[in-house]
């Protein structure tokens, strides 16, 4: 199996997504390599879906010298600047910031049509100050930047009806003078439309949106977190059968916009990459220690390897 292949082998925690599919796919459809995003430390759909080298990416969680940040970044911190990442980070809400200055340049620039700023940010991040300061300062500058929310339900054990204020975490966005959509995180087609949307606004000069995506991590809020101790199982099998996958399939096979067979050759063409990609992180030699300070610091005649 392909999970005990890479077992033990991440430098690190690493936080899987599994669940949380749509909102990545259904956003970055509408991204070009000029946009620009700003992740989470639940990073790697986000990078997959914005089009970053898989090989690169595993190589980096694996902490090895090939990785798009050199092997110095691990499994929170994957940058590409060439794809228009800016970086999946380990601080809550803090690539909300990064997002909202991404677009303010574009705004200075005037290139509002070719570079959109998208934070990606859970449930948990939406209490943070910062998320606040960011929307009212996009708001009164109107910055073509998306406010993305993965609410998965939990800030890691915490269950966002008990820490947030608001039913809806979208609803926060009136106070600002912004659109405020609520979307099911499960159906990838829902993201894309809103998102679309957004997505135009920004582009037309409109200003921000804030979106926020209903969806549901499978697994624990890390590798090793037990969900048994925070979630009741019929929530997970309730959740389960509103796969974003299996959801996704059924429709495009029920609307004979793809055939089953192309399905399967699809999921074996993405098995391959993957595997690929773990034996590439696992050939891949560790970062020498040479190599210990580089990078450590800005040197804009050198930039950091994948930064470029």
């Amino acid at each position: 199996m392909l999970e005990e292949t890479f077992k033990g082998n991440s430098m690190g925690v690493t936080h899987p997504s599994d669940g949380q599919e749509a909102p990545p796919t259904g956003i970055c459809a509408h991204l070009k390599d000029t946009d620009w995003i700003g992740s989470t430390h639940r990073g790697h759909g986000h990078c997959i879906a914005k089009g970053l080298d898989t090989k690169a990416m595993m190589a980096e969680i694996m902490g090895k010298a090939t990785g798009q940040c050199g092997g110095k970044g691990g499994s929170m911190h994957i940058a590409d600047f060439s794809k228009g990442m800016l970086g999946a980070n380990a601080i809550v809400g803090a690539s909300i910031p990064l997002a909202v200055g991404a677009a303010l340049t574009s705004k200075y620039k005037g290139t509002e049509n070719e570079s959109v700023g998208v934070s990606f940010f859970g449930d948990g991040a939406s209490s943070q100050g910062v998320l606040h300061e960011a929307m009212n300062l996009a708001s009164v500058w109107k910055l073509p930047v998306i406010f993305a929310c993965e609410n998965n339900g939990y800030a890691e054990a915490t269950p966002s009806w008990y820490a947030v204020s608001a039913e809806d975490i979208a609803s926060r966005a009136e106070g600002y003078g912004m659109p405020g959509v609520v979307v099911d995180g499960m159906d990838v087609f829902a993201v894309y439309d809103a998102a679309g949307e957004a997505i135009a606004r920004a582009r037309a000069g409109q200003g921000p949106t804030l979106l926020e995506m209903k969806t549901y991590r499978y697994h624990g809020h890390f590798h090793a977190d037990d969900t048994k101790k925070y979630r009741k199982p019929d929530e997970e099998k309730l959740y389960h059968e509103k796969d974003a996958i299996k959801h996704f399939e059924k429709t495009v096979v029920g609307q004979k916009l793809m055939t089953a067979k192309k399905l399967k050759h699809i999921r074996e063409e993405i098995e391959q990459e993957m595997r690929e990609a773990v034996d590439f992180g696992l050939n891949s030699p560790m970062p020498d220690e040479s190599t210990l300070y580089e990078d450590v610091y800005v040197n804009y005649s050198n930039p950091i390897h994948g930064l470029r």
